[in-house]
């Protein structure tokens, strides 16, 4: 066996070091900040419906609106294939759906 090393192996199980495992891979900054699981939610909602000039308003729907609603009306429009406006859709679903809910109390 060779006494050289490469730089950041150990000879002895050939392990790199921890500072190097990541070292090749970089992030983009996009300039938008999701922490949040509705903001992540929300956004996925707008790249569904290809409606991101509205992403704000998905990412809002997601905090305040009752996920199983939202989640009715994406399944809805979905299976719309011949929609002309996959957003407009999911909001008169939406809101067809609220007011089911609010009728049924």
């Amino acid at each position: 066996m060779s006494n050289t090393q490469k730089s950041g192996q150990n000879t002895a199980g050939n392990f790199t070091q921890l500072g190097s495992l990541f070292e090749e891979y970089t992030l983009v900054d996009k300039g938008g900040y999701i922490t949040q699981e509705f903001q992540d939610y929300g956004y996925r909602l707008a790249i569904d419906l290809g409606d991101m000039k509205h992403k704000a308003l998905y990412i809002k729907m997601a905090k305040e609106v009752d996920r199983t609603i939202l989640d009715a009306a994406l399944r809805f429009v979905s299976d719309a294939t011949h929609a002309k406006s996959k957003a407009k859709l999911f909001m008169w679903k939406v809101k067809q759906l609220k007011n089911e809910k609010k009728d049924a109390k």
